[in-house]
Formats: C-alpha cells, sequence, structure tokens
C-alpha cells in the first residue's frame, strides 16, 4: 500500500467516524471520555491541530463546527444533557 493509500483510507474512516457522532447525538462526550478517553472536543482539536501542521488558518470552534456538524453552541444547546452523578464521578476518578 502506497502512502498516499493509506492517507486517503485513513481520511475515510475519519469522515466515516465523524458522521457516526454526527448522527448519534444521544452519545454524550462524557460517556466518549469515560469509556474511550476521548470525546469530539478532543477530536476538534486533533483536527485544529492537523489543519496548522499544514498551515492551513483554522482555530478550535472553526475546528468543532466541523466536527459536531454545527456550531459548538447550538450542538450544546439541542443535545448536551445534565451529566449524571455517576459519569461525573467516573471522570473525576480518571483525571484524578
Amino acid at each position: 500500500m502506497t502512502s498516499s493509500t493509506q492517507t486517503e483510507i485513513e481520511a475515510a474512516a475519519f469522515r466515516q467516524l465523524i458522521k457516526h457522532l454526527q448522527e448519534h447525538p444521544e452519545v454524550q462526550n462524557i460517556d466518549l471520555m469515560n469509556l474511550a478517553g476521548f470525546c469530539r472536543n478532543c477530536l476538534a482539536k486533533w483536527f485544529a491541530a492537523a489543519a496548522t501542521e499544514q498551515a492551513v488558518p483554522m482555530d478550535y470552534e472553526q475546528a468543532r463546527a466541523h466536527i459536531y456538524g454545527m456550531p459548538y453552541q447550538d450542538w450544546k444547546n439541542q443535545y448536551q444533557k445534565q451529566a449524571s452523578p455517576e459519569a461525573l464521578s467516573q471522570f473525576d476518578n480518571k483525571t484524578s
């Protein structure tokens, strides 16, 4: 496999991950963090960093809009739920 083909395959897999997360807003970021150690915001940070490495101007809010499929505040208002005490406790125990 050439590096170009590998990059295309990785990009397609990443696009599918983003599509999947956009189609499943019921999956909360805290649940992603607790289960996988990353969330949509992490992906946005990585996306913005990769853009910067390629000299493509992109700030964090632009990256979040790309990952969420809408401005972050809109997603938050429409889909974000109050985290359960259990989820918060699990998150706090991982980050302590």
